[in-house]
């Protein structure tokens, strides 16, 4: 197979398609960004062969990678080479290669390549990069017709609960209708619809790869059964005439004392000939024999015993002995019944995902890869190419068949067109993600169907050379054993996978120690006579690496090993060194060693969920506690003894006996964990989190006495998060709980949200999975349990494979043959995983080894051996032949010691934060009436006054300041119809929005229908003041809402009139409105409103300042009645404890103090610019009515609390040409 050539990024062709290699630290992520700016300048001139046909735009390149944090990675990465490539356009930037590719252009077009450039980094917030899933996601919505897909798609990432449905439809379709015996089939697989649904789950992704379609349970259990019976009665045959010969014979024997009778006694044979005879004779499926009768009752097991002549009836004991292996490979329905199960799941789970209009991140591939495969696939092709002339398929290693049959459809990989290209980007070395659907064999098909235009990126820019040339020769070596480096090389030769050594561009700074360099790569073997344990090897390992760490530290603290740059020496630090591992057992083997040694370090994994951290159980407890919080019960007292016994609180043995013995510590704590479950209901779980660990001392307590405190910590925090999140989509606490229990029971149920959070950034070791480190770079790297490997176990199942076309094959039961091929796949993964591992360090990696049992089917064995057994011995020359004419060292591990790295002070404390000294370019902010009358001043200071962003909180906003009393007792005379008002109703900021709440109700629902429909009504207000407290105040409040919906209040018009809310036919509650307000004077503001509305009354001046921004606020009620547009505000104040605390004269004085005339003005404004807008042939004096300001206390006052005022249209007007900008004219009108 010829060799791929040198990519050179200025020259490479951008039309057609071509595979890029990029070996590790080749500088992948810089030439995409170099070719994004070529495509981005067109050709050179007419006759550029090179050039793509014509220059494009950022939203015509598509960039498609695999995760999100890559994505933004690589737009910031492109965004920034376009900006430098425009420098160099315009003389002003250094760069080698963008000045090699400026003198490619003419010198006269140089300013327009820059322009072009610029405008395509202005435009990068709109280029197509995005991860495989968006983009399906986005050509789903955006070719709705071409695909047959629905325009409006909700991109659900959980699907369980869906899932769940399914397989509980499935459940009751195929299994509820079955008889008995068929019943008691299932369940002894499955107890119970869960079961099935978690065996179900794992295969629906690739239910493709399960073969071909399965009857239905009922006719697979009855052909099983009837080949079970079958064979089971061919089995039986010849039993009744053996064991006719059998009992005598024995008998006889035993008289002549032919056999050791003691081992074969007269019970023995009584008990065990009738178990055959009882087997034989009925429908068991098994003889009932202990284990030493089917020890005993075999050839072997009655010549042991046989003293004289032969054992009788020769047949019947080598039948026994083979009748255990017969009866395990009687047909099993379980594999059929899953696989029916699963394939009729996945057609049933699409069909509700399109009833939904809903679809999982997996669904969107399908679904587009099922459109370009469809009736309408040229056209839907067509329309992506247009839209998408270029395609540069990032980490293209990691793709599966479905991704590359999508691009394949759209691009044509094997035949290349002058007018669309396609770049696949990749390291097939690196490809590592087969537990996540990747696909190798799919990389080996892409490389096929681009023969020929293959191109490499040739030079390492990552490692020293020494680095470099070390990991050249280990591959080398294996690539030399006869199925190459990788295993692919086929017998003919030929390998779709070769190893390619690199070149080093090389490093400045050199690694010593105690003034010697340290060498590139240092082998670690560990000796013993016989393999070791995985155990040993790991426990062992840990010590000795962990103690080498431990010395490197220290003399970097006295400044003996570090980073040498010509005469300057950067000491070695913490963060300079990873230890890559497989997993969590190694993780937590090589921390403890470390933390041992005084040197903290951080975890790094893909896998790890928080729901599986010890602080998601002592949550769940704690929650457990707070919502019992009386104990009043057994349980309840049980749950806060377990809470309050929960490590993390502190407790000590004899702070918990002492709540045994002392009742009124016992109460104290009942009556604090009361306390924190009025903290859930009112603020939600995370202030309830947040309050515990302060009055726990959480905080300190983790970090002084835990060793994984930083992880805990970490843990506590994110779970409150987590768990605030959701309570927003639950119904109450024990809802809440029932997630956090199911959370923990299966962890891995949730998505990327629930993955563990880095506890520190701070100078800590990195520990870090091989999988995880992939991309990642790291001075120095440790590999201490790099011999460890699982091998495929036959209860691995589901068992992937492929087959010899490379298609992925799922097998629920594993033959010798499959198996083995399952382990030699997981083999070759386990090399490219050796391949990432050893390519991640910049200057040094160590390695440790270990004669283990089974090392020569490990990654390190294979490269070692070829495959070939390796025994304790032969370890050290297997080593000294790999590391024969390279640089490579062979080391004694490093002897295990007790020192400690000293621990560096903490830098003092933090200074005050800076303050910035540029002004500000505008004073812009957003007012509301609220802000106005909260802060006396519209001045915006150091902490502006917070700004209401919903309804509830600007009345809550409003009535801040009202006496609290939540206390008030119920009138006695509440049965009387007459009597039912609000003068004795709790007061304050909650009582407020509740009210407010209701009368939001009644408005949604329609007054008129809130009116007639008294059940409803009655409905809502129980549930209401059932979460406040307030039962007793069921009744009246339903009758004064009634009264209230039903009665006329007075309008604020020129001629005395009256509605009733019941009588509205046209209104809307809550009206949202935002104006801008250009550099009002507050004064001016006043002035106006003080000479307009109820003039010459005496009330609170405003303070002079400028308004510049935005104003926003909620009208209560905007309603239209007899062509007039009047808003209106409900106002809860408490006036008096009766009724004539509501006359008219108390009410305008109440509103003055309150300057509620500024708020009917403002919203008057907001009417008047509202309808100006809307409203054809609009005059405010014929279509304006005026404002309302309602006292819902006094609504059985003689003015049913309402204090109305007609629009003044001057005002109005004057107030909108000071908002518009021109205050000069209107100053003087409001002062003259």
């Amino acid at each position: 197979m010829s060799q791929p050539a040198p990519l050179n990024p200025l020259t490479l062709p951008l039309h057609g398609s071509r595979l890029i290699e990029a070996s590790a630290g080749t500088g992948k992520t810089f030439t995409i960004a170099l070719l994004y700016v070529r495509l981005v300048l067109g050709g050179q001139h007419s006759e550029d062969d090179t050039a793509f046909v014509r220059p494009l735009t950022p939203p015509e390149i598509l960039v498609v990678t695999f995760t999100n944090a890559a994505t933004q990675e690589l737009r910031e990465r492109i965004r920034h080479r376009l900006v430098e490539a425009a420098a160099v356009f315009r003389h002003q930037g250094e760069d080698s290669l963008l000045l090699a590719l400026r003198s490619q252009y003419p010198e006269a077009t140089w300013p327009a390549c820059a322009r072009r450039l610029e405008l395509a980094a202005e435009w990068m917030d709109e280029a197509a990069v995005s991860t495989i899933h968006s983009w399906c996601y986005r050509m789903l919505r955006e070719h709705a017709f071409d695909s047959g897909s629905l325009f409006s798609l909700n991109l659900e990432n959980d699907q369980q609960e869906l899932e769940q449905e399914v397989v509980r439809d499935y459940w009751r379709t195929f299994y509820y209708p079955l008889d008995a015996e068929a019943l008691g089939s299932i369940t002894g697989y499955w107890k119970s619809p869960d079961q099935l649904h978690g065996q179900v789950r794992k295969l629906l992704a690739e239910s493709e790869a399960l073969g071909s379609p399965r009857p239905a349970p009922e006719q697979t259990l009855s052909a099983a059964q009837a080949e079970r019976s079958a064979r089971l009665t061919e089995l039986k045959a010849p039993w009744p005439a053996w064991l006719d010969d059998l009992v005598p014979a024995l008998e006889d024997a035993a008289k002549r004392k032919a056999f050791k009778g003691q081992s074969f006694n007269a019970k023995s044979r009584a008990n065990w000939l009738g178990a055959l005879r009882e087997w034989c004779d009925s429908d068991a499926t098994r003889p009932a024999l202990t284990d030493a009768a089917w020890k005993r009752l075999t050839p072997d097991g009655m010549a042991e015993i046989w003293k004289e002549g032969a054992p009788p009836c020769p047949a019947a004991w080598e039948a026994l002995a083979e009748l255990p292996a017969a009866l395990n490979a009687l047909p099993e329905p379980r594999n059929d019944l899953l696989i029916h199960a699963v394939q009729w799941c996945k057609v049933r789970l699409e069909r509700e995902q399109e009833r939904r209009a809903e679809m999982g991140p997996n669904d969107l591939l399908t679904h587009l890869d099922r459109a370009l495969q469809g009736p309408n696939k040229e056209a839907l092709a067509a329309q992506i190419l247009r839209q998408f002339p270029v395609a540069l398929i990032d980490e293209f290693q990691d793709t599966d068949p479905i991704q590359y049959r999508i691009f394949n459809a759209v691009y044509e990989v094997a035949k290349p067109r002058r007018d669309a290209t396609m770049l696949l980007i990749g390291d097939p070395k690196q490809a590592i993600y087969a537990f996540r659907g990747a696909d190798i064999f799919t990389y080996l098909k892409a490389r096929e169907d681009t023969a020929g235009r293959h191109v490499t990126l040739g030079t390492n820019y990552r490692s020293s050379r020494a680095m470099v040339e070390a990991v050249n020769h280990c591959f080398r070596y294996a690539d030399e054993h006869p199925a190459g480096a990788f295993l692919f090389r086929e017998e003919g030769g030929d390998n779709p996978l070769p190893f390619l050594p690199v070149e080093a561009k090389g490093r400045h700074e050199r690694l010593v120690h105690q003034g010697q360099p340290l060498p590139a790569m240092t082998l670690w073997p560990l000796e013993a006579d016989e393999p070791l344990s995985k155990t040993a090897y790991q426990t062992e390992m840990a010590e000795r690496c962990a103690s080498y760490m431990a010395e490197l530290l220290s003399a970097g603290q006295k400044g003996e090993s570090g980073f040498k740059t010509d005469d300057t020496l950067t000491p070695l630090k913490p963060s300079d060194m990873a230890v890559l591992v497989n997993g969590l057992q190694e993780a937590r083997a090589i921390r403890q060693a470390l933390a041992s040694r005084g040197v903290k370090s951080v975890y790094l994994s893909d896998h790890d969920k928080v729901f599986s951290s010890p602080m998601a159980a002592q949550v769940e407890r704690w929650l457990r506690a707070c919502a019992e919080p009386l104990a009043s019960s057994r349980q309840a007292e049980a749950h806060l003894r377990a809470a309050l016994a929960t490590p993390v609180l502190g407790l000590s043995l004899a702070e918990l006996d002492h709540l045994q013995q002392n009742e009124l510590a016992w109460e104290e704590r009942v009556e604090q964990f009361s306390h924190y479950h009025r903290l859930w209901q009112r603020q939600g779980v995370l202030p309830l989190v947040r309050r515990m660990m302060v009055d726990f001392d959480i905080p300190a307590r983790l970090l002084a006495e835990f060793e994984e405190g930083e992880r805990l910590l970490t843990d506590l925090l994110h779970l409150g998060e987590l768990l605030q999140q959701a309570s927003a989509e639950l119904d109450g606490e024990h809802a809440l709980i029932r997630f956090l229990f199911d959370a923990i029971a299966d962890p891995e149920s949730h998505g990327d949200s629930h993955k563990l959070r880095l506890e520190s950034d701070a100078d800590l070791v990195k520990v870090v999975t091989i999988h995880k480190s992939k991309g990642l770079e790291y001075p120095l790297v440790f590999l201490p349990f790099i011999a460890n490997h699982r091998p495929v176990k036959a209860e691995d199942v589901p068992l992937r494979w492929h087959d010899g076309e490379g298609n992925l094959q799922l097998s629920l039961e594993a033959d010798d043959a499959i198996l083995a091929t399952a382990d030699r796949e997981r083999l070759g993964e386990d090399l490219r995983k050796l391949y990432v591992a050893l390519t991640r360090a910049r200057h040094a990696t160590w390695l440790g080894l270990a004669p283990l049992k089974g090392l020569e089917n490990s990654a390190l064995g294979y490269l070692l051996k070829g495959g070939n057994a390796l025994s304790p011995e032969a370890l050290n020359k297997a080593l000294d032949e790999l590391v024969e004419g390279s640089e490579i060292q062979i080391h004694q591990p490093p002897a295990p010691t007790a020192e400690r790295v000293a621990q560096v002070a903490q830098s003092s404390a933090l200074g005050h934060a800076r303050t910035p000294t540029r002004p500000a370019k505008e004073h812009w902010w957003i007012a509301s009436y609220s802000a106005l009358r909260l802060s006396g001043t519209l001045t915006a200071p150091v902490l502006p006054p917070l700004e209401p962003t919903t309804a509830q909180e600007a009345t809550a906003f409003e009535v801040l300041d009202e006496p609290q009393e939540l206390s008030q007792e119920l009138s006695q005379e509440r049965s009387q119809p007459e009597a039912y008002h609000l003068h004795k109703f709790p007061r304050g900021p909650g009582p407020g929005t509740f009210l407010h709440g209701l009368l939001e109700w009644a408005g949604k629902q329609g007054f008129d229908a809130a009116a007639k429909d008294r059940e409803a009504l009655n409905d809502m207000l129980w549930r209401r003041v059932q979460l406040r407290g307030w039962q007793a105040w069921q009744e009246p409040l339903a009758g004064w809402l009634s009264a209230l919906l039903t009665t006329p209040l007075p309008l604020a018009a020129p001629t005395p009139q009256s509605v009733a809310l019941n009588e509205l036919e046209s209104y809307q509650v809550e009206l949202e409105f935002w104006f801008a307000a250009k550099r009002v004077n507050t004064q001016a503001i006043d002035a106006l409103v003080s000479k307009h509305l109820l003039p010459g009354v005496e009330r609170p001046a405003l303070d002079a300042d400028t308004l510049n921004g935005m104003l926003k606020g909620f009208i209560d009620l905007a309603f239209e009645h007899q062509g007039r547009f009047y808003v209106l505000d409900w106002k809860s104040n408490y006036l008096g404890p009766n009724d004539s605390a509501y006359e008219p004269e108390a009410l305008r004085h109440a509103l003055l103090a309150k300057r509620y005339d500024l708020q009917a003005a403002l919203y008057l404004l907001a009417m008047h610019r509202l309808l100006k807008a809307r409203l054809p042939d609009y005059d405010p004096h014929q279509h304006l009515g005026g404002s309302m300001t309602v006292f819902l206390r006094g609504s059985r006052s003689p003015g049913r609390g309402v204090v109305g005022e007609p629009a003044p249209v001057e005002l109005i007007e004057a107030l909108d040409s000071l908002f518009a900008g021109e205050p000069h004219a209107i100053q003087q009108e409001a002062t003259a």
